[in-house]
């Protein structure tokens, strides 16, 4: 009994002291970060003209970009709402556009698809977004998947989003863009959620698209943490049909920021790999990104990433980098 009592002992002490230094790191870390340099109704006040990333350097048109988001606003047979994540639309959008793409945006039914918007999460582009009247002009009137011509553009970039596990992975003219475009040496990019898009697409030879590529998505770690029912709610947990279907499955740190391009294949893991994703689609198209200021919000995901790989000393030196 005293062994016991012993090892329960130690064990709350350990215990105690992993708290305290996760959360001494997270206060020491937070108060190396720079304080906000607007406050957060100026950012709602962002304009795509008050972007230098868009106003200076402008790139010659190169051509078009098709953006595809979901048209489901419920989450299966739940109550749960949803949609498509707006930081992931907003952010590859300006990416894209920067980089001397047109956007246009398409969803399954067409029209106005519902949005998920996180306060949050919004920053100075998603602002802009919501403000920039030709881009919510794009969005709230959406080409329906069945009228696109594959041909028209040199990448399709599958926005995330929970709704996207249940109007992607079946539909027949999603199958087919995606089929012709990969095929015909298009990019197809897809971020978070959106790599349901590439779920049952079978190519001319009869395999999957998947099989064998090299792929990155929501894991099932990310979904159980946010969704403890994800198992019933969803048809299926999307890093499970993915590998289930043939692919090498890359993931990267919980919630941190992890890009796989395969070739012609670009996917990110979740919200936080949009920018890499979208720079990573330019590449693939043929040209090296447009420079971009980094975000503080990148800025801080790189330190936590190198402070899950390399630990305290290195994520203390990446911050005075910054």
């Amino acid at each position: 009994m005293a062994k016991m009592k012993t090892v329960i002992k130690w064990s709350i002490i350990v215990l105690i002291g992993l708290i305290i230094s996760i959360f001494s790191f997270g206060y020491w870390f937070l108060n190396l970060l720079p304080p906000p340099v607007i406050t957060k109704e100026e950012l709602r006040q962002t304009l795509s003209s008050d972007l230098p990333y868009l106003t200076e350097n402008q790139i010659p048109y190169r051509g078009k970009i098709l953006a595809v988001v979901t048209s489901a606003a419920i989450m299966g047979e739940s109550e749960k709402s949803t949609g498509y994540e707006l930081t992931e639309l907003a952010r590859a959008y300006y990416v894209f556009q920067a980089n001397g793409f047109e956007v246009e945006v398409a969803s399954p039914l067409g029209g106005k698809p519902p949005v998920v918007i996180d306060g949050d999460d919004m920053k100075e582009f998603d602002y802009a977004f919501l403000n920039d009247a030709e881009a919510q002009d794009k969005g709230n009137h959406s080409i329906a998947v069945q009228n696109i011509v594959s041909g028209n553009y040199e990448a399709l970039f599958f926005v995330g989003g929970k709704g996207a596990m249940y109007d992607f992975p079946d539909n027949e003219y999603i199958q087919s863009i995606i089929k012709a475009s990969y095929e015909s040496g298009k990019v197809i990019g897809a971020v978070c959620h959106g790599p349901a898009a590439l779920v049952n697409v079978r190519l001319t030879n009869g395999q999957t698209l998947l099989h064998n590529k090299t792929v990155s998505s929501f894991t099932n770690e990310e979904e159980l943490f946010l969704t403890a029912e994800a198992r019933d709610i969803f048809p299926f947990l999307l890093q499970d049909k993915l590998i289930e279907q043939g692919a090498i499955f890359d993931k990267g740190a919980m919630y941190l920021n992890q890009v796989s391009s395969d070739g012609k294949l670009v996917t990110g893991q979740n919200p936080w790999s949009t920018w890499e994703a979208a720079e990573s689609v330019i590449r693939q198209i043929g040209y090296e990104p447009k420079e971009r200021k980094i975000t503080a919000e990148e800025n801080a995901i790189t330190v936590l990433k190198t402070y899950e790989t390399d630990g305290y000393a290195k994520a203390y030196e990446a911050i005075e980098h910054i």
